[in-house]
């Protein structure tokens, strides 16, 4: 496994802290990072609310990228409230798909980090609606 993979576990270690924010929102749970075109590593978290206007980690991973002037991913990964990671939700998975219409099935995602199973985005979303 590249070892940037493993610098993204870290930094999305490094922001996970669940925690409870107010009786209607929880947030760190899970968190991302995002390796950007550029080779920044960007991170976010998960925040859920009652009423569905959260967000998931990997957008906030993305969202934060953006905010930096990056636009492009190259790779992510997202650890799930049990310490394993996970793949994204169908959300997460079409708005990566939206940013980048032409290259989004390129975009790899670390759905094992234990296993090192590495699929590229297209696999998990072979048919992209637009």
């Amino acid at each position: 496994m590249e070892a940037i993979w493993h610098e993204m576990f870290r930094a999305a270690q490094a922001v996970q802290n669940p925690k409870k924010i107010s009786d209607y929102i929880d947030a760190g749970g899970v968190a991302a990072a995002v390796l950007a075109a550029s080779g920044k590593i960007y991170t976010g978290i998960c925040i859920d609310t009652c009423c569905t206007l959260g967000i998931c980690a990997e957008r906030n991973a993305v969202f934060n990228m953006i905010t930096n002037g990056d636009t492009e991913i190259k790779k992510v990964l997202a650890i799930m409230p049990d310490g394993k990671c996970g793949a994204p939700c169908g959300a997460c998975r079409e708005f990566m798909a939206q940013l980048m219409p032409n290259r989004y099935r390129e975009i790899e995602i670390m759905l094992d980090y234990e296993k090192e199973l590495i699929l590229p985005l297209g696999a998990i979303m072979p048919e992209w609606w637009i």
